[in-house]
């Protein structure tokens, strides 16, 4: 956690963890909605490709056999 109680990383925190993983990992973000979020701890996970799906379903969705990406999740809020 960052030094702030309204963030959850700094951009130095973000290139240390970016550090870890393969320059050339493909990186995706969740969403929907308007309005910005704080992000968890990036995390891999494997995804496959459906450009045709609607925008409120991602482009995105998980699969096993896809391709490894590095999530930046959303923070949800229960308020």
């Amino acid at each position: 956690m960052s030094n702030s109680d309204t963030y959850n990383f700094t951009v130095s925190e973000l290139i240390e963890i970016l550090h870890q993983y393969p320059a050339d990992m493909p990186v995706v973000v969740s969403g929907y909605e308007n309005g910005y979020e704080n992000f968890y701890q990036p995390y891999v996970i494997k995804v496959k490709q459906f450009p045709e799906n609607p925008y409120y379903d991602g482009q995105f969705q998980i699969d096993d056999n896809g391709t490894e990406v590095l999530l930046l999740a959303r923070e949800v809020r229960h308020d």
